[in-house]
């Protein structure tokens, strides 16, 4: 029990910073919100659950010492900034694509593009793994609650109380943003919606490729 407290301090510093890192909306965000008003609940949730994996997965490669050759290897992170600038261009460029069709929305499911629940998994990881400010993120995180002299059980405690915030935190957005009343507002305002989402992952991708890490 003594252990417990000892640590108990670092542990909670580490999810508030991870909290503070989630408040500001940023591409994992939009792309729940994005998909689950443009495909539906089970699709935002798979979307939310593969972002929740890839926070994980950054957990767990910070909390082994891998994020240390990311922050001493400047070309890894500079790889990882250009492959994660593409792919929201990429979505910048499906969200355009979606915002000129003039198909008419009826229903649940507003977009043509037959995209499975594994697909939107998939893609929910691919954003968050490509996406070199978690990789950051997670190196300030475990510098924070991770102390040198710290039992194993002290980084599990990190990874998976994070993991469980993550995964809370974006399926209540894509059960938020797939409710009724989002739904309808989608149907309504389908194009503008898409112009901004694609303007966000635009601006975001340009952003990611030109900037200094």
């Amino acid at each position: 029990m003594d252990q417990i407290v000892v640590y108990l301090s670092s542990i909670l510093m580490a999810y508030t910073a991870f909290l503070i890192a989630m408040i500001s909306p940023g591409p994992n965000v939009m792309a729940v919100m994005g998909t689950s008003m443009s495909f539906g609940r089970s699709q935002g949730v798979a979307l939310a659950l593969g972002i929740s994996t890839g926070s994980f997965i950054w957990g767990t490669l910070a909390a082994v010492g891998l994020s240390t050759l990311l922050a001493t290897y400047a070309l890894a992170l500079t790889v990882l900034k250009i492959v994660g600038g593409l792919y929201l261009l990429w979505l910048a460029y499906k969200a355009f694509r979606a915002a000129s069709s003039s198909q008419t929305i009826e229903g649940r499911v507003f977009d043509s593009d037959p995209t499975t629940e594994l697909q939107h998994y998939g893609r929910g990881l691919t954003v968050q793994m490509t996406n070199p400010k978690a990789a950051l993120a997670w190196i300030a995180i475990i510098s924070l609650g991770l102390q040198p002299d710290a039992p194993a059980w002290v980084a599990v405690a990190i990874i998976v109380g994070t993991t469980l915030l993550s995964i809370l935190i974006h399926l209540g957005y894509a059960l938020i943003f797939s409710s009724a009343p989002m739904i309808r507002l989608y149907a309504k305002a389908r194009r503008p919606i898409q112009a901004s989402l694609g303007a966000f992952y635009a601006f975001a991708g340009l952003k990611m490729l030109t900037s200094r890490i």
